[in-house]
């Protein structure tokens, strides 16, 4: 569900990146203002876990499209509302900068979507009142599935609302709703399922993690910390070889309204510079080695999944949100530390 440029408006787009700046500065100072800071060393590999486990996209049966993972709700449940909003931005950044999926114009309004919404109302409203401390598997399961769907379809009615306020597209208000919320229901199924799975594995392993987690011991936290990295760097580097190739639920909703997965850039001087710009920060663009623009786009069948520029933007991308998010969960911890002392 991550926007591309086509979608916004220049005044849409610096709207919600003011908006994402504005929560991404809030949720700094909550969380330099919280005495207790354990859970802000999980940053970094929770936000390399949610990277990689973003690049498999699941096949969406009987539709002809795919889904992937947003994210939000396990961080929320895992981190907090703050600490997961500034990490799930730390991984649409990257996204964004290194492998252009997603809009740099729209950058704010995938870090809102994506983030703000589980983030602040899912997690507090919908899965804390149903899922309670955790220790409930019926009510761990339902917690998690009611409120991933739910934040989801916020998501997804978030991108018919902004994409209609810019009114730069052909897409009728109506028409995207009725195919964007049902196929975004069915992801955010399974997705509710993923986040049922790694919280009852949380709950067995580290269920202080779940709760304050003023009396997590430093071995367990530590052994699942490296839990998460592994299954980032093998979700990342191997597992991403076989996600789907159908269009997202978004490209699939455009198609089915347009008969387009993509819509073309309006040639507004805003979106021609982001997209110059994109283009030269881009490393791995798809997640793949940079092809020069002379080369055939015309693809043959191969025996083997294998894909080393894949493998290579699964662990490069892991890594490097580890640093970011990470970076940032060392300074806002020193920071919290600092003024519990003065």
């Amino acid at each position: 569900m991550h926007m591309s440029d086509a979608l916004l408006s220049p005044v849409v787009g610096g709207a919600f990146w003011a908006a994402s700046a504005g929560m991404i500065g809030l949720s700094a100072r909550k969380i330099a203002a919280e005495e207790n800071g354990s859970k802000t060393v999980f940053m970094g590999v929770l936000g390399a876990f949610i990277f990689a486990a973003q690049m498999i996209n699941f096949t969406i049966p009987g539709t002809g499209s795919s889904g992937h993972i947003g994210g939000g709700l396990l961080l929320a449940v895992l981190l907090g509302p703050w600490r997961a909003f500034i990490t799930l931005a730390s991984v649409l950044v990257i996204q964004a900068l290194f492998f252009a999926d997603g809009g740099l114009l729209a950058l704010g309004c995938n870090i809102f979507n994506l983030a703000f919404f589980p983030a602040f109302i899912a997690w507090p409203f919908i899965y804390r009142p149903i899922a309670g401390d955790g220790r409930s598997p019926v009510r761990l399961a339902s917690g998690s599935m009611i409120a991933a769907t739910a934040g989801l379809l916020m998501g997804a009615f978030s991108v018919v609302i902004q994409t209609a306020t810019s009114g730069i597209s052909d897409l009728p208000f109506g028409t995207f709703v009725l195919f964007m919320l049902p196929i975004h229901a069915a992801i955010g199924i399974v997705e509710g399922l993923l986040t049922w799975g790694v919280l009852s594995f949380v709950m067995r392993t580290e269920p202080t993690l779940l709760t304050a987690g003023i009396d997590m011991k430093p071995a367990k936290s530590g052994v699942l910390a490296i839990g998460f990295l592994a299954a980032a760097l093998a979700t990342g580097g191997v597992l991403s070889w076989f996600a789907s190739s159908n269009p997202d639920g978004l490209e699939w909703s455009i198609s089915k309204v347009t008969g387009k997965e993509e819509l073309e850039s309006p040639g507004e001087t805003a979106h021609q510079y982001l997209a110059g710009l994109q283009k030269r920060l881009a490393i791995l663009p798809d997640y793949d080695f940079r092809r020069p623009d002379t080369a055939e786009t015309t693809t043959s069948a191969s025996a083997t999944p294998v894909n080393p520029g894949t493998s290579l933007s699964g662990v490069a991308g892991s890594l490097l949100v580890l640093i970011v998010a990470g970076m940032a969960g060392v300074l806002l911890r020193k920071r919290s530390g600092a003024s519990a002392t003065s």
